[in-house]
């Protein structure tokens, strides 16, 4: 079994990079209206023209900024997983990912 799990987690590993990246877009779909609605709330009574730059750079910036900054850090975080744990350890994680989104209502 060890052999296995050890076969499987040698075939995830090139690929961390991806992962990380799946990860945090995932997390930025469920969590994105969230935030969005909160940065909305603040600016609601703002001029049309300033609510517009806040999305914009909230959306583009920010999401944006966050995903190509945070993807290698987590992608280095994963890489700490031990070998003969990585593949329950991602498909526990995509498990997680998919009952957070079940629970935000996005699927």
């Amino acid at each position: 079994m060890q052999n296995v799990l050890n076969n499987l987690g040698m075939m995830i590993r090139p690929h961390f990079y991806e992962l990380a990246m799946a990860i945090i877009a995932t997390l930025l779909v469920i969590y994105g209206a969230e935030v969005n609605r909160m940065v909305q709330r603040q600016v609601a009574h703002w001029h049309f023209v300033f609510r517009t730059l806040v999305f914009i750079v909230v959306c583009a910036f920010g999401y944006g900024w966050l995903t190509v900054w945070f993807t290698p850090v987590l992608a280095g975080w994963l890489s700490l997983i031990p070998l003969h744990l990585l593949a329950v350890s991602t498909i526990g994680i995509l498990f997680f990912l998919g009952f957070l989104a079940e629970r935000k209502r996005q699927l």
